[in-house]
């Protein structure tokens, strides 16, 4: 098990860094794709947040408990 938290820690904190890359870089484009994009990706940039989040307390808690 600590080999599976040993990767998805390091991938669920990559797909939120690259989420709110390409969200700042729709705001900052603007025009069509800035309108069509940039709402959605801050959405998606929260819920990987909140994966990120549980996934790194689900780590800590399987390390206290064993």
């Amino acid at each position: 098990m600590d080999t599976l938290f040993n990767i998805l820690i390091p991938v669920s904190l990559a797909a939120v860094l690259i989420t709110l890359m390409v969200g700042l870089y729709a705001l900052h484009r603007g025009g069509d794709f800035g309108r069509s994009y940039s709402n959605r990706l801050m959405r998606l940039r929260v819920l990987l947040q909140f994966i990120a989040v549980m996934v790194l307390v689900a780590a800590f808690w399987w390390k206290a408990r064993g």
